[in-house]
């Protein structure tokens, strides 16, 4: 599999640090005064300090719910999905969209939720009980 790249405005180094580190695990790579790369779940995120490019995310709707229309995230297995909820729980992280299992009895089915880092950056962690349905259509 081939390992994606995404580089994203933050707020703030230290805070942003905090978050992929101690609230998601993430491991560190690399950083300057000005950026910071993190492995995300085996794939590389660069965080760019630049405040002024965060801002208020728009929504579309999707079963029902209001999800943001820029966002970035990650599929997991069932069981590491419903550990980061949890911890995620016990924390009392705010939830942007509460865990939930969307297009029930559907070729899509998904558990997912979604949470926002420190800048506004929208994250969605899904998963699937069948990894095949992942891109299977109706």
């Amino acid at each position: 599999m081939s390992i994606f790249h995404l580089a994203f405005p933050v707020k703030d180094i230290e805070t942003t640090r905090d978050f992929y580190l101690n609230t998601l695990g993430c491991s560190q790579g690399r950083e300057a005064p000005n950026w910071i790369d993190f492995n995300f779940y085996g794939h590389q995120i660069s965080a760019h300090l630049r405040p002024e490019e965060c801002q208020s995310i728009s929504t579309n709707g999707v079963d029902g719910d209001a999800i943001p229309v820029r966002h970035f995230g990650i599929v997991l297995i069932w069981e590491k999905w419903s550990a980061l909820h949890e911890k995620l729980k016990k924390e009392n992280y705010p939830f942007l969209l509460a865990p939930k299992i969307r297009f029930q009895g559907l070729a899509g089915e998904q558990g997912t939720f979604f949470i926002q880092d420190p800048s506004g950056n929208c994250l969605e962690f899904k998963t699937f009980r069948n990894f095949e349905s992942l891109f299977a259509t109706d």
